[in-house]
């Protein structure tokens, strides 16, 4: 016999503003879904303190060793399965340091695989990957999802640190999370279509929790990817603006500053920056977490102590801003402290 459950959620209430919806225009369809869209963004701001707390104990965690593993079924899943994807290319994230678990596997990301979702023990036979330095995250819209639930009550008892992202205030899977984040989106367009307005606070929510752990590893200089991975022309050329306007270089000097680096944009910015050979840089970064800011500040620091003279190129450049540094030859370690 195939069991049925009603499901008690915000998301799963009628939105009193969208009953006409089956016979609105196209534009008026569209103007609907995007005035309910606009109270998104307040909603996930009032996650944030929350997520800066998980933020920063995943980069303890990280630098500790530890891994991020994200659990989701359905929409939740493949927008786990999509940030976590997304990390290598923007970030050169190593392999495994986030992992997203989604029920049912690669073949439940392009269609529907029935009743994986409510496995419990399904998710608690994926969270055996977790360990006890781990962060594990689940995302469940409706806040009951048992294949979360399996994740986060298996790796509650190795002893990683849990936290829970869900549409839904009243989340019986609550008493599993060390972190909870609610973003409280309500009722959908559609009723109970938790791609919609829910789905929107996920991504926004993974989004600023993993691009703000790649910033706190020093996995960007000001406000630009220095360890993005050039896959492609586009971000060849990405890779070449971005040493350019951290610099002030002209593009002859970044050419060959990428060059002697083995194309690799770290060793090249930092040894335009401290005006130091790329061997050099490159030795700086891995005494410094990878980090092009702490590996500066050592290598002018160093170089004021040896001189006497006022450290240079310690602040973040802006495009149109200028110095001219020397380069030669070394590849980033890629390595997180």
């Amino acid at each position: 016999m195939v069991s049925d459950v009603r499901v008690s959620a915000p998301t799963e209430e009628r939105h009193p503003g969208t009953s006409g919806i089956d016979t609105a225009s196209a534009l008026e369809i569209v103007t609907l879904m995007n005035e309910a869209d606009r109270t998104v963004a307040d909603a996930v701001a009032k996650t944030l303190p929350e997520l800066a707390y998980l933020v920063d104990h995943a980069v303890a965690a990280i630098r500790a060793g530890g891994h991020v593993h994200y659990f989701g079924a359905g929409t939740s899943g493949r927008l786990a399965v999509l940030d976590a994807a997304e990390l290598l290319p923007t970030f050169n994230a190593p392999d495994g340091l986030f992992v997203a678990h989604h029920a049912g596997g690669p073949a439940a990301l392009l269609r529907a695989v029935e009743n994986v979702e409510d496995d419990l023990d399904l998710g608690s036979a994926d969270a055996g990957a977790v360990g006890p330095g781990d962060i594990v995250i689940g995302l469940t819209a409706s806040g009951r999802t048992p294949y979360v639930r399996g994740a986060l009550m298996c790796a509650r008892e190795i002893g990683a640190h849990t936290a829970l992202i869900t549409a839904n205030p009243g989340s019986e899977l609550a008493a599993y999370a060390d972190t909870l984040l609610v973003a409280d989106t309500g009722p959908e367009v559609l009723t109970g279509s938790t791609r919609l307005k829910a789905g929107t606070a996920q991504k926004l929510i993974l989004n600023g929790f993993s691009t703000a752990v790649m910033i706190r590893l020093g996995r960007t200089w000001s406000n630009l990817m220095v360890d993005v991975v050039a896959t492609n022309a586009k971000l060849r050329g990405r890779v070449l603006r971005i040493l350019q306007e951290a610099t002030g270089a002209s593009d002859d000097a970044a050419r060959s500053a990428l060059e002697d680096a083995d194309g690799q944009l770290k060793p090249a910015l930092l040894a335009l920056l401290g005006g130091i050979p790329v061997v050099e840089a490159v030795r700086a970064l891995a005494l410094n977490g990878d980090s092009v800011a702490s590996a500066l500040a050592a290598v002018t620091s160093s170089s004021t102590a040896g001189s006497g003279s006022a450290p240079s190129h310690t602040s973040h450049p802006t495009a149109g801003s200028t110095s001219s540094p020397t380069s030669s030859q070394s590849v980033s370690t890629g390595e997180l402290s």
